[in-house]
C-alpha cells in the first residue's frame, strides 16, 4: 500500500455498492454485540451479510480495516446536536443521547466490544479516538455559545466539558458504576454544568 492509500475500509463506497458496504457493517456490529471482537472474522460477516467474502477482503482488508469503517459509520448516523438555548439544556440533550446509547442492548454490547479490543489494538484505539473527536467536535459548539451568552467564563474548553458529560456515563458502561438511566444523565449533565461554570476547564 503506497504511503497516500487510504486505510481499507475508509473510502466510503457510493451508488449500488452502498448496499453492499451497510449489509456488512449491520453484520459485524450486530457480530460484535453478539460476540465480541476475538470473534469477529471476515468471511462470517460476508456470509451473514450475503454477500462474496472476496468483496469484503478486498475493500476492508482486515477486521480492524472493517472496524475503523463501522466506526466511521456509527459516527455519521449518530444524531445531530440539540440546541435548547441554555447550557444545561443543551448538555442534557447530549447526555440523554448518550445514555440512551448505551443502555440499548445491542449497542452497548457493540461499544464495550470495540472499547475492549482498543485496549490491545491500537487501529481500533485510533478508530475509536476519530469516532469520539467527531462526536464532540458536533457537540463542543453548544458550550462555545454558553460562552458567548455569558454562561460561562472566557476560556472555557469546549471539548474537555462534552468529555466530562459522557465521561460517568460510560464509567457506568464499563463498571456498572449505578444505573445507567435518563437520571444518570442529568446528573452528569448538571455536574459538568457546576464545574464548568466554576472555571474548572478554563484553559
Amino acid at each position: 500500500m503506497s504511503p497516500e492509500a487510504p486505510e481499507p475500509g475508509t473510502v466510503r463506497p457510493g451508488g449500488r455498492t452502498a448496499r453492499v458496504r451497510t449489509a456488512v457493517l449491520r453484520a459485524a456490529g450486530d457480530t460484535l454485540a453478539e460476540r465480541g471482537f476475538a470473534h469477529l472474522d471476515l468471511a462470517d460477516v460476508a456470509h451473514r451479510a450475503g454477500v462474496g467474502k472476496t468483496t469484503v477482503y478486498r475493500r476492508w482488508g482486515t477486521v480492524t480495516g472493517l472496524v475503523a469503517d463501522l466506526l466511521v459509520d456509527m459516527a455519521e448516523q449518530s444524531l445531530p446536536r440539540t440546541e435548547t438555548g441554555s447550557l444545561l439544556g443543551d448538555l442534557k440533550a447530549n447526555a440523554r443521547l448518550v445514555q440512551r446509547t448505551l443502555s440499548d442492548p445491542r449497542q452497548g454490547a457493540l461499544f464495550k466490544a470495540i472499547i475492549a479490543a482498543a485496549t490491545c489494538d491500537p487501529r481500533t484505539a485510533e478508530a475509536l479516538h476519530r469516532f469520539y473527536d467527531t462526536r464532540i467536535r458536533e457537540w463542543a459548539p453548544c458550550v462555545q455559545q454558553a460562552v458567548d451568552r455569558g454562561e460561562l467564563p472566557r476560556g472555557t474548553d469546549a471539548h474537555e466539558v462534552v468529555r466530562a458529560v459522557s465521561a460517568p456515563l460510560y464509567y457506568s458502561l464499563l463498571a456498572g458504576g449505578g444505573p445507567l438511566d435518563e437520571a444518570a444523565a442529568d446528573r452528569a449533565a448538571q455536574a459538568a454544568a457546576a464545574a464548568a461554570r466554576a472555571g474548572v476547564y478554563v484553559r
